[in-house]
């Protein structure tokens, strides 16, 4: 039995070390221009997250969910939020810190799992801001259920998250055959979905463990837990096959009524 955040906190910690793109922190120059109002930060690969989506700023308790690494947390922080980061890999939150360090930014950074905010009391936070992570827990229901609990009434939560589409295929066939492949069903796990000599493979190499929730988790899920969701977009990885053919990540505006 594989416990997943465990192995996920190493392997984010190797990410890291390996120098992942979404864990190099932002430069001085971006918080210079956040600091004069100039700034954008994204949800999903490539698409800026509308300015429009966020409340002013100004003082606002933020919570950065599963949010490490030194990208989004000091930008909103330089922008004027009281920023908490919450993040499951010590490697990643040193990122945040590190930023904070140099550029002189009050940052709150706490180590934990997205499931379980219970660190946190009802009703802390104005706005949550949660990019694509919840790819790397099984169950994300629960991500809704204490995100909702932990905002105000009118908060916000900004989030991206994987079109579960992307897990149908075999990408390394692709390498081997030149095609797409449909193997896999959704919702998909690297621990039970993969034959056991491929499992074995993923686990051998470090990689992050993976997981495809159906829409009806991810969206349904807010809606669920008794958010309201208000807009919503699509966006392209331009380093996948896929995304020649099909918008592979989502991102979703919701509030907490009242």
């Amino acid at each position: 039995m594989v416990d997943v955040r465990s192995y996920n906190r190493e392997a984010w910690n190797r990410e890291v070390r390996n120098g992942n793109p979404w864990t190099i922190p932002v430069s001085p120059e971006v918080i210079g221009a956040a600091r004069q109002g100039n700034w954008s930060i994204v949800l999903t690969p490539t698409r800026p997250v509308p300015y429009e989506w966020f409340p002013d700023l100004t003082d606002l308790d933020t919570l950065c969910l599963a949010c490490g690494g030194g990208q989004q947390s000091p930008v909103l922080a330089a922008a004027g939020a009281r920023v908490t980061v919450f993040d499951n890999s010590p490697e990643q939150l040193a990122r945040d810190r590190s930023v904070a360090l140099r550029d002189g930014l009050d940052i709150r950074l706490v180590e934990g799992d997205m499931t379980d905010l219970s660190i946190f009391s009802d009703g802390s936070f104005d706005l949550i801001f949660h990019p694509v992570s919840n790819v790397f827990i099984p169950a994300v229901k629960p991500v809704w259920r204490e995100s909702f609990r932990v905002l105000r009434k009118g908060g916000v939560l900004l989030a991206g998250f994987v079109n579960p589409v992307q897990y149908l295929f075999d990408f390394d066939l692709l390498d081997e055959k030149g095609e797409l492949e449909v193997l896999y069903s959704i919702p998909y796990s690297d621990l039970t979905s993969l034959d056991a000599e491929r499992k074995q493979r993923y686990l051998d190499n470090g990689s992050p463990l993976e997981f495809g929730h159906t829409l009806e988790d991810q969206i349904g899920g807010q809606l669920e837990a008794g958010f309201l969701i208000s807009a919503f977009y699509e966006d392209i990885d331009p380093t996948s096959v896929l995304g020649k053919f099909i918008p592979t990540f989502i991102a979703t505006r919701a509030f907490k009524p009242g």
